[in-house]
């Protein structure tokens, strides 16, 4: 057997472990259940703590919620979204916290998943 070979095969399985690590585990990426609700869910950093944050503001059921975020949120817009509601003054307070109004909405809508 050559070196080549040799390096080959271990940099093969080097790669294999690294997908499998990435796909099946929690280490470089949380993976969650697919909910209907995903593509809103999807901005959230880490939904667990946004969910226990929801869990604290009194707002209607899931469906209600992301169609109300739907219409205020374009894809990939959560910052500039935040900004707006800070400008605007769209605060909620949560538990002695002021959030901007999308990031209470959408921890509300991670706690009802």
């Amino acid at each position: 057997m050559k070196r080549r070979s040799i390096i080959a095969g271990v940099a093969g399985a080097s790669a294999a472990v690294a997908a499998g690590l990435y796909r099946f585990t929690d280490i470089f990426v949380k993976h969650y259940p697919p909910t209907p609700y995903d593509d809103l869910l999807v901005q959230l950093v880490d939904r667990q703590q946004a969910a226990a944050l929801g869990a604290k503001v009194a707002r209607p059921d899931a469906p209600s919620l992301a169609a109300e975020l739907r219409r205020d949120l374009k894809p990939d817009s959560l910052g500039a979204t935040t900004e707006a509601d800070v400008a605007a003054g769209r605060l909620m307070e949560v538990d002695g916290w002021l959030l901007p109004r999308t990031i209470a909405l959408l921890s509300a809508l991670a706690s009802k998943v």
